[in-house]
């Protein structure tokens, strides 16, 4: 059987299957470790900064562009780069796909970007000054390969979020560079990649013109590093502020996450596999208003379309496409065939601070669907359980 490198996001049943097996890299002293090449002595000191923006082309701000494969696109490493970018307002942040047409996003919602990769090459010939490149299902799409490619060729600063890495390593782009991604692929990116010195223990670092980061919660703050980079320390510390983020440096353990931990596995396996097996999957739906927090409903879709137990959807009144707070277009989902599919109703998004809605959805995830479930989703996110969060309230809905 082929295995697939995004493994916890998006084929639940081979996550499973290589965590068991030790494919994913997962399994104490398998052979992805063994023949892992020798990183230099300076990669186990992680950079707390990323190099400074160098102003180009006698742009007034960098441009950066958040580029998604339509088929599927990872939807949080997509989105918080994006809200937290265009928050800072220290850049114009233009959202582009590979194709025309809207942009599927995994595990759940639709956007549409202001552009497709053509249309943004017509308006910036000379390349972006940032590419973010999120966690693709199509990892060796030609297509967006090689514009990826030809952004790093042209000088822009590649930033994979999570296995977007894969993406970028695919370029050749890493070879010979250090990089990091989401834990569950560390095995498959060893083999697959050997020339890249792949490094854990760090939420992002940069080496050179290739920034990348660790499993999806690192978005957050290597986001706020690179707000630092282009706008200064303080600018950073403000919208932190804002965010409910106390720091964004690039310390991280990555040891607890790791399935070899008897509870770990047992959690992943809940929310990745069986979950789907013994339980009938609920529809929840979150509402979608203007000028919402678009970092809060992305947090929210992944997290509980991530348990195995609900999908979530977007709802609107009508089917016109909505904007968020800093302007990402996004689709409503439709509840089809003119029946109430919902059964259960999450509240209307609150002023709960961006950087807090992770923790706030997995403790309702929790309060829903019990700790193992919930255990499992923080550890796909690669974030730290945190036990005394506010919980929302999660209304069930009548029989219709």
């Amino acid at each position: 059987m082929k295995t697939f490198p995004l493994l916890p996001r998006f084929t639940r049943p081979l996550w499973v299957s290589a965590a068991l097996l030790g494919l994913a890299g997962c399994a104490t002293g398998g052979p992805a470790e063994a023949t892992a090449p020798a990183a230099p002595a300076a990669a186990s000191a992680p950079a707390d900064s990323l190099p400074p923006y160098q102003a180009r082309f006698g742009r007034r701000q960098p441009v950066i562009a958040i580029v998604g494969e339509n088929s599927g696109t990872e939807l949080t490493d997509f989105v918080i780069p994006y809200g937290v970018l265009a928050a800072s307002g220290a850049a114009e942040v233009v959202t582009v796909a590979t194709q025309p047409g809207v942009l599927r996003m995994r595990p759940a919602l639709t956007l549409q970007t202001q552009e497709t990769i053509a249309q943004f090459d017509v308006r910036f010939p000379a390349g972006a000054d940032y590419v973010i490149v999120p966690a693709v299902v199509k990892y060796q799409d030609p297509t967006l390969l090689a514009w990826v490619k030809a952004q790093g060729v042209k000088g822009s600063t590649l930033v994979s979020i999570c296995d977007g890495a894969v993406v970028v390593a695919g370029t050749g782009l890493m070879e010979g560079r250090r990089a990091t991604a989401h834990w569950a692929s560390e095995g498959f990116r060893r083999r697959k990649f050997a020339g890249v010195h792949w490094i854990a223990d760090v939420r992002y670092v940069a080496d050179g013109p290739i920034v990348s980061t660790a499993g999806i919660s690192a978005a957050l703050p290597a986001s706020l590093a690179l707000v630092e980079a282009i706008a200064g320390r303080d600018r950073a510390r403000a919208l932190a502020t804002e965010l409910g983020v106390s720091e964004w440096s690039a310390a991280h353990d990555t040891a607890p996450f790791r399935p070899r931990f008897g509870v770990n596995l047992r959690a992943l396996i809940a929310a990745n596999y069986t979950n789907a097996w013994f339980h009938s999957t609920e529809t929840i739906s979150v509402p979608l208003t203007p000028g919402l927090d678009e970092i809060a409903l992305a947090v929210t879709a992944d997290a509980y379309t991530r348990t195995g137990r609900s999908r979530v959807l977007a709802l609107a009144p009508t089917t016109e496409p909505v904007r968020t707070r800093h302007g990402l277009i996004v689709i409503p989902d439709t509840l089809g065939g003119g029946r109430h599919p919902m059964d259960r109703m999450l509240p209307a998004l609150d002023a709960t601070p961006s950087g807090l809605w992770l923790a706030k959805s997995i403790d309702g995830i929790r309060q829903l669907y019990g700790t193992n479930t919930a255990y499992g989703v923080a550890l796909d996110f690669e974030f730290p359980m945190i036990p005394d969060r506010p919980q929302p309230t999660v209304r069930k809905i009548s029989a219709q």
